[in-house]
């Protein structure tokens, strides 16, 4: 029987990126794992990194060269919306469902500033998270749901919000095999 699968290319697979806000702080924290197929390529990749002058954290899950036309894309209607995250990310959504070639890049991203976090979908969604009186907590990626359940059951009993993302991150990569504990993690000021 011939399989068309064994004929295609690697999948890449992806990483986990979480956001926590909580006690005047939010954090974006990503593993810096790269695989592809079963391998490996790059075990300290930076998919965390700081945009619009510093004002805006983001973190990327999935193709890394899609993802770094994205952070391109957000960046410019950063610029174009004053840094208001919000504007800027339903920008980007309308660009995204409509542009024929931003619908096909795979990458979800997570972005947050000192009033909002969101998670920015391949579908060209734009989602905030349900903020909790304990803390906020999101996460994407391959590992993102075991960082997110992590992140839940500790938001209670962790005050501090990058120790809270450290140690769900830390869950992550001890189960999902596309996430490793070499983290990149960023954080800003919160008014909430």
């Amino acid at each position: 029987m011939n399989d068309q699968r064994s004929h295609s290319m690697p999948v890449w697979h992806g990483t986990t990126i979480m956001s926590v806000r909580k006690n005047g702080k939010v954090i974006v924290a990503g593993d810096g794992q790269v695989s592809m197929g079963q391998t490996v390529m790059k075990p300290n990749a930076r998919k965390v990194r700081r945009l619009h002058d510093g004002s805006v954290i983001g973190g990327f899950a999935g193709a890394t060269a899609d993802a770094f036309t994205l952070f391109e894309r957000l960046e410019a209607k950063l610029e174009r919306h004053n840094g208001q995250l919000m504007r800027a990310a339903v920008e980007l959504a309308k660009d995204w469902r409509t542009d024929k070639y931003l619908r096909n890049l795979e990458a979800m991203m997570i972005v947050a500033d000192k009033e909002v976090t969101l998670i920015l979908t391949g579908n060209g969604d734009v989602l905030e998270p349900v903020a909790h009186p304990q803390g906020t907590v999101a996460a994407i990626g391959s590992g993102g749901n075991f960082a997110l359940a992590a992140a839940r059951a500790l938001v209670e009993y962790e005050e501090d919000a990058e120790t809270l993302a450290r140690k769900a991150m830390k869950v992550a990569a001890e189960i999902c095999v596309y996430t490793n504990d070499q983290l990149v993690v960023e954080e800003l000021e919160s008014v909430n």
